[in-house]
């Protein structure tokens, strides 16, 4: 008996499922594409045996998430590998800026500001449970008071100024590269807070790489929903409710608020304001096998798995134009690009010599040009010999990686503009974000809270909300609170 139909297998859909077959309903998942995964697909590209993460490679959130923590991948044989540097960020005329998993080693590398960054992020790592569950939660509970004694004097001074306290371009360019992850005008609320997590994060928990690529995490939580009795469709396109099942009570969407307007049957106040939904900028990727290692003019480079480039001379100002004229739709002269590298956590990624590379350059939404001569470029200025290390090649613009991924609105692989109010409020300002005005029907995507990045929440959350709706009991293995 199918009690609840899945649209989309990306991880929050797939959170959504296994949350819901652990509650003990009869589940169904569709997905469109012929391989399980959304953002978490791994395949070859060029070579059999060298397999490419198709959209998401690094997994900062996968270690403090209570739904992926549920998972116990290293039990199913997937473990998180981490490089001996969570992320690094070149500077041109001058040595590189590395963020060591070692807070005292980070401290070191930045000289002066050193004690800043201690200051900045000690506290962090001290209430990383509380901040994490915090930036983790629906958006619509009551915050630990941890979390907000240690972000309330943070969070404003980096909202309004790139940097905060921090005095020196080396730190100010290393922090900055990790706020632009939020994809967005720089300095703002939501990029100071993804700086905040993401920056604390990389000495408590690192920035893992999962073994063999990104598809193995799927791989796991698909293989607990079918043990637990549910079925996977691929290859199942849907285009409208009416093609799903009969007979379920719940339905929950993995999809676009964009695609949930296109399949579902919306009273036309919701659509009124989902359609006011503003998607951010795109990524346009590139896709690499190279032979040998990267040829890193400052060799501790290759320490990391990720790695940011901004600008032509990579300093936080520059990073931040950028990031706020894309921003706008314009186009920037230097795009901000993140490198990844993820031979550099997993050596076995590397075979015969020949590694997978991946970067996505941060452009307007829609943008239909090739950017892979731009982001290889911005490569060799910092790795000369990169270009004659190459050995195959694809690139990917916005607007393809958007036709690929029908969440990746134009090439948003944020599903929605990260604005303070549509942190807040996605997709729309609704005391349950999750519920759509289609009784048994929620929407499960990043374009809920609590927004994206690999972590599950906004599938978790959605299908315990459909239980409660339902008056059934919680899933055993998973908290039913966020906040424990």
């Amino acid at each position: 008996m199918t009690d609840a139909v899945v649209v989309g297998s990306g991880p929050n859909g797939l959170a959504a499922a296994l949350t819901l077959a652990r509650a003990g309903l009869g589940v169904e998942v569709f997905e469109a594409h012929d391989r399980i995964g959304g953002g978490l697909r791994t395949e070859p590209l060029f070579d059999s045996e060298v397999v490419h993460d198709i959209c998401a490679a690094v997994h900062p959130m996968a270690p403090v998430s209570p739904f992926m923590r549920s998972l116990d991948l290293e039990e199913h044989g997937v473990r998180l590998m981490h490089s001996p540097a969570a992320y690094a960020h070149p500077l041109k005329g001058r040595p590189a800026v590395v963020a060591w998993r070692d807070l005292d080693a980070t401290c070191a590398e930045l000289g002066d500001d050193g004690p800043r960054w201690r200051r900045l992020m000690l506290p962090l790592m001290e209430h990383s449970s509380a901040v994490v569950d915090l930036m983790l939660s629906t958006q619509r509970t009551v915050p630990p008071l941890r979390a907000l004694t240690v972000l309330a004097p943070r969070l404003p001074a980096h909202s309004l100024r790139l940097g905060g306290s921090l005095r020196t371009e080396t730190a100010r360019a290393l922090l900055a590269g990790v706020a632009a992850h939020g994809i967005g005008r720089l300095p703002s609320p939501t990029s100071s807070a993804v700086a905040l997590l993401l920056g604390h994060l990389a000495h408590t928990t690192g920035w893992p790489v999962a073994q063999g690529g990104s598809g193995s995490i799927a791989t796991v939580m698909a293989a607990q929903i079918e043990k637990l009795g549910g079925r996977i469709h691929t290859g199942a396109r849907v285009n409208s409710l009416r093609d799903l099942p009969a007979g379920r009570s719940i339905t929950m969407l993995d999809i676009s608020p964009r695609e949930l307007a296109r399949i579902a049957p919306l009273p036309r106040g919701y659509l009124r304001r989902l359609s006011r939904y503003r998607y951010g900028p795109g990524a346009a990727k590139a896709d690499f096998l190279i032979d040998g290692t990267i040829p890193w003019t400052d060799h501790r480079l290759s320490r990391a798995a990720t790695v940011h480039l901004a600008g032509a001379h990579g300093t936080a100002a520059e990073l931040a134009r950028a990031e706020t004229v894309t921003a706008k739709g314009l186009k920037a002269a230097h795009p901000y690009i993140i490198l990844v590298d993820p031979a550099a956590a997993d050596p076995a990624r590397a075979v015969r010599g020949k590694r997978p590379v991946w970067a996505y350059a941060h452009v307007p939404n829609g943008d239909t040009r090739n950017h892979l001569p731009m982001i290889r470029a911005a490569i060799e200025a910092h790795a000369p010999g990169f270009t004659d290390s190459v050995v195959a090649e694809r690139g990917l613009s916005a607007a393809q990686l958007g036709e690929y991924n029908t969440n990746y609105v134009g090439g948003d692989i944020g599903s929605g503009a990260m604005s303070l109010w549509q942190t807040l409020a996605r997709p729309v300002a609704r005391w349950n974000p999750y519920r759509t005005p289609l009784p048994g029907t929620w929407l499960c995507s990043s374009a809920t809270p609590p927004g994206p990045s690999v972590h599950g929440m906004c599938g978790y959350h959605a299908a315990v909300a459909a239980l409660e709706d339902r008056k059934h009991p919680y899933p055993s293995g998973v908290r039913p609170k966020i906040y424990a």
